[in-house]
């Protein structure tokens, strides 16, 4: 084998071994077979850290112009599937370094100079998780833009409004969807303060104490996008905390797990209106299954598997900061256990939301440029069931109240009557006016309009509220802010 080439795992570290790694040691400690994800992020910073050094005169511009090239090399044999990725050199950093030296010969063992693999691990993880958060943004976008489309749809739809999951007033089920607009709104504000915290470069702080090489940090943070909104390079400001801070992939599992909890809020509102009792939506087969014994079932599994993939996200949060808690400066072998919580966070959540805004926003037909297949509401099954637990009830509270009673006197009235109705099993909007004005006698003949559903809706006009022309006006807010 070429003296040239970083092959075995005493060639990767020194003479200093006596003998080498076991076999069961090699494959316990590397991670090549899941960090192999960030080739890009490790390419790119590579490039810019090479840029660097020949920049300041540490490394030629033959050594500089030989490593490009092999990394363009690389960049494509590992796009074409060709890369021999080895367990012998444990991660991707060192199976890209070894090639490149195969390629370049001493070029490609000068590109290390000046740092180690605590901040190009630590760079590598931040580049990537700063394009994933960005992917992550756009696909929260397109989840919003689902809902609304749907809500728009929806604006004049009642749907009983529930707290403790009884009925309490009616709402528009439009509403109903912009809270989650709402909702996965705050995720992606989050999302966007994670990314700001991501993007600071730790590449030049070497293994912990910062390098005796007269490093540019701020131009490869340049290089690299690693600015803030002014362009000025953002920097990890301490050597040992450059290297082993993982406060940004807790940071974004925090956020993920937020959004994850969001989505479950819906899958578990989505499960309990398909089910027959409830029947308010249907969503489109494909995204159902059957069941192997009951031929007349179609089970809400999307949902249900968000719901429970909810519960992994949230528990890679408390794997990530269990990792981090008893650990000493600077960096760690642990560290390493980082990465496949924090790569199937985010798998589990981009796949979440794409697939969470086909099912409600439908799938675009090419054939017509309209999007089909996407959530399906009975306007009928909810408007019969608002009128199923007396959800006007805090209405006539209210009508009495502007008569001159007191709320509490009001609140005590209106239970009278809502337990006359229930005695007669009709709504209280069927209750006849001279029961009613039994009650109270300031009721008069208006008190019908009040008691409907639509009049309830109708009348929530503050900023906010349910009221179609607040909602309309939400939905136009929503558009604009997502165009």
């Amino acid at each position: 084998m070429s003296h040239n080439q970083l092959d075995t795992k005493s060639q990767a570290w020194s003479a200093l071994f006596s003998e080498p790694m076991s076999e069961l040691v090699q494959r316990y400690t590397a991670s090549v077979f899941f960090d192999q994800r960030l080739w890009r992020a490790d390419i790119a910073g590579s490039l810019a850290h090479a840029d660097m050094l020949a920049a300041q005169g540490i490394i030629s511009a033959e050594d500089l112009a030989a490593i490009q090239r092999g990394m363009a090399q690389i960049r494509s044999e590992i796009e074409s599937g060709a890369f021999q990725w080895k367990l012998d050199l444990e991660d991707v950093h060192l199976n890209i370094e070894a090639r490149l030296t195969q390629l370049v010969g001493d070029a490609g063992k000068r590109l290390h100079t000046g740092r180690s693999r605590n901040d190009q691990v630590a760079t590598d993880v931040r580049l990537w998780l700063r394009d994933e958060i960005d992917a992550l943004a756009a696909l929260l976008s397109e989840l919003q833009r689902a809902l609304v489309e749907v809500a728009e749809r929806n604006v004049d739809v009642i749907l009983p409004g529930f707290t403790h999951l009884q009925v309490a007033q009616p709402v528009s089920f439009a509403h109903h969807l912009l809270a989650y607009v709402e909702m996965f709104a705050r995720d992606a504000e989050r999302l966007a303060d994670v990314r700001r915290r991501t993007n600071r470069l730790p590449l030049g702080s070497a293994a912990l104490a910062g390098t005796t090489y007269p490093l540019d940090r701020e131009r490869v943070a340049r290089t690299l996008g690693m600015v803030d909104e002014h362009g000025v390079p953002q920097l990890c400001q301490n050597s040992l905390d450059a290297v082993s801070d993982r406060d940004f992939a807790i940071e974004f599992t925090a956020a993920a797990s937020l959004c994850m909890v969001h989505v479950s809020r819906l899958s578990e509102e989505l499960i309990l209106w398909m089910s027959q009792n409830f029947g308010f939506v249907k969503i489109a087969d494909r995204f159902t299954t059957g069941s192997s014994i009951m031929p007349q079932k179609k089970n809400p599994d999307v949902p249900e598997l968000a719901r429970g993939k909810t519960g992994r996200v949230v528990g890679h949060l408390m794997g990530l900061i269990t990792l981090m808690k008893g650990q000493p400066l600077a960096y760690n072998k642990d560290n390493q256990e980082d990465k496949e919580p924090l790569f199937d966070t985010v798998d589990t959540l981009k796949d979440t939301l794409r697939i969470f805004t086909e099912m409600i926003g439908g799938q675009l037909n090419p054939a017509t440029g309209q999007k089909e297949g996407g959530l399906t509401v009975n306007a009928q099954a909810m408007e019969d069931a608002a009128r199923k637990g007396y959800a006007t009830a805090t209405d006539l509270a209210d009508y009495l109240v502007k008569k001159g009673l007191p709320f509490r006197d009001a609140h005590e009235t209106v239970a009278h009557a809502v337990k006359a109705a229930q005695s007669h099993a009709c709504d209280l909007s069927e209750l006849p006016l001279a029961v009613l004005q039994g009650f109270h006698p300031a009721i008069e003949a208006d008190v019908y309009d009040v008691l409907s559903l639509h009049g309830s809706l109708h009348a929530r006009r503050t900023l906010g509220g349910t009221a179609p022309q607040q909602v309309r006006a939400q939905i136009e807010r929503h558009r604009a802010r997502l165009a």
